[in-house]
């Protein structure tokens, strides 16, 4: 009778083994075939992201939406109008202006210099959810309103 639950137990151990290594397959993106990283560079990397906890995301690289505006002589062209966001996803929003102002994301109360001819970005995680106007503020042009839902 002893030979079955030791049996059951080392395919229960096995299994855990096999789900704990398949969880982790695919969460390096330096790790990756065709990735041009250094060797040691990433091994070390991967040796810290493996032993490290799954909330432990890397801030560099982020999924999520990039949103890209032009503004010309005031006008604004590129991701305009009433942009989806679902909630939770990270936002990375990109402005560039031909005239100095301030770029400011209502409800979330971000902002950011314009620099003409440089792009600005603004980084967020969309968690508040509704409908909120991004615009130049010095200018009070509407660029694109955020639906965060």
């Amino acid at each position: 009778m002893s030979f079955r639950p030791a049996r059951l137990r080392a395919a229960l151990i096995g299994l855990a083994l096999a789900t704990v290594v398949t969880g982790c397959a695919g969460t390096d993106p330096e790790a990756a075939p065709g990735s041009s990283s250094s060797g040691s560079a990433s091994s070390s990397a991967s040796s810290a992201a493996s032993s490290a906890p799954a909330t432990s995301a890397t801030p560099a690289a982020p999924a999520g939406q990039r949103i890209e505006v032009t503004v010309t002589g005031g006008q604004a062209s590129g991701d305009t109008g009433r942009v989806p966001v679902p909630v939770g996803e990270h936002v990375v929003l990109v402005v560039t202006s031909d005239a100095p102002d301030e770029l400011h994301v209502h409800g979330y109360d971000l902002g950011a210099d314009l620099v003409p001819g440089t792009p600005a970005t603004i980084e967020f995680d969309a968690t508040i959810p509704g409908v909120f106007e991004v615009e130049l503020h010095d200018a009070g042009t509407q660029l694109l309103s955020l639906q965060v839902g």
